[in-house]
């Protein structure tokens, strides 16, 4: 075969290679993001739009942290050290000292967000085919990053039963030679849940018995609302190999835009491995770890005032949406997101509708359709996921929308 062969025989195929890959395909769209173009054009016709759909706080970043951003005086704006600035990093030993946590600087890699570290966390330590579990309703980027790693398998917790764990016979039907690992996120977004002493030792158990990793999202920790105790994966003793804490300061901080988050183990193999994904990119973000270190200086009463008022906007929109006929929400627990069953035949096609056909004094609200935290066929199909990331007035207008909206939405459901 000639070089023009060659050349004409791609040309002749230049359709079936122009297609995208099943990994591409199979990528789930974020439920979170997927109905942005529909508020965008809302916006553009005038109409108001009250964002439940998205965790980005709306309190402000600490001022320590944007003085240090103000402050840079450097002459280049080098690349980090892969694993992060060593200063950065024994920072937070200290942070994580406070929360009964006991890790070392080299126990520590900095990441680009808490996403990442999820990501080279199962591309460290799951093989294509292998599967991890996860009780779902489950952050949707979970399911993303578990397709790009090629393992996936999900739990289902009830509405119905505030979103607890289920026992472990249900686990231990899910578990088999493929099984590698049980992700959790504690808080729970999209949930707010919060993981008892006796679930997270029969987690750990879980682990014990069968030699799994432990992926550990614990991002809202600052966020318990119910005196309960904060469990981390590292307090349970026997698995500390097994452990992979994933943290972020998007939350904690209202830093979402510097993209900072850390991945977390003692086991050195994990770590060498990660550290691999992580020389591969380079560099965690230079500008946002200065603001990060920085942040951990941030006066206690930053920390309070924060926690005062997502307590306060938690009982301002669990009150308003439990009256709502026919809505329900369980209290979360920790967090600042709900979800919550609403009377109609499809959360999805309401959210649309939101934001295509109604409005009511030209406002409308923006929620994520909780199907989309689920891979079960039709699970949350009547729920949907809301932040309470507004300040009160604002959540209290947006009850008022959201009570308007479902009185006159078509496909309303009769009440249960």
């Amino acid at each position: 075969m000639t070089v023009w062969d060659l050349i004409s025989n791609i040309i002749k195929n230049k359709k079936d290679m122009s297609k995208v890959s099943m990994r591409g395909q199979e990528m789930p769209e974020s439920p979170i993001s997927k109905l942005v173009p529909l508020a965008a054009a809302a916006k553009e016709r005038g109409t108001k739009v009250y964002h439940l759909n998205i965790g980005q706080p709306d309190l402000p970043t600490p001022q320590v942290a944007i003085d240090a951003i103000k402050h840079v005086d450097r002459k280049i704006l080098e690349y980090s050290p892969s694993q992060g600035y060593r200063s950065y990093r024994e920072k937070l030993v200290g942070y994580y000292r406070k929360y009964g946590i006991s890790v070392t600087a080299d126990d520590i890699i900095v990441t680009c967000g808490g996403s990442e570290a999820v990501l080279f966390a199962f591309m460290s330590c799951l093989n294509p085919g292998d599967e991890i579990i996860v009780p779902e309703p489950a952050y949707a980027n979970y399911m993303a990053f578990a397709i790009s790693a090629g393992a996936k398998r999900t739990i289902t917790t009830t509405i119905e039963e505030g979103f607890c764990l289920p026992k472990v016979e249900k686990f231990e039907e899910l578990i088999n030679p493929k099984t590698r690992a049980i992700l959790i996120c504690n808080p729970n977004n999209p949930t707010g849940y919060l993981y008892t002493r006796r679930e997270m030792n029969q987690i750990r158990d879980m682990v014990k018995k069968h030699d799994l990793y432990l992926f550990s999202d614990e991002v809202y920790r600052e966020y318990i609302y119910t005196g309960s105790p904060y469990i981390s994966a590292c307090h349970l003793e026997g698995i500390e190999q097994n452990v992979v804490l994933i943290d972020s300061v998007s939350k904690r901080y209202s830093e979402c835009g510097i993209r900072i988050g850390a991945l977390i183990t003692k086991n050195k193999e994990v770590r060498k491995a990660v550290m691999k994904f992580c020389q591969a990119r380079l560099s965690p973000p230079l500008i946002g770890q200065i603001a990060a270190e920085a942040s951990l200086d941030a006066p206690e009463e930053y920390s309070r005032d924060v926690y005062d008022e997502y307590v306060e906007r938690r009982k301002c929109l669990i009150d308003g949406l439990n009256r709502i006929p026919g809505v329900y929400s369980p209290i979360p627990m920790g967090a600042f997101y709900t979800v919550a069953k609403l009377p109609v035949d499809d959360s999805e096609k309401f959210c649309r509708w939101c934001l295509e056909e109604f409005s009511y004094e030209n406002e409308t609200v923006m929620m994520a359709p909780a199907s989309g935290f689920y891979t079960t066929p039709g699970a949350g199909r009547n729920q949907v996921r809301i932040a309470y990331v507004l300040n009160k007035e604002d959540l209290r207008k947006a009850l008022i929308v959201l009570r308007k909206a479902l009185e006159q939405y078509p496909g309303r459901a009769e009440d249960d």
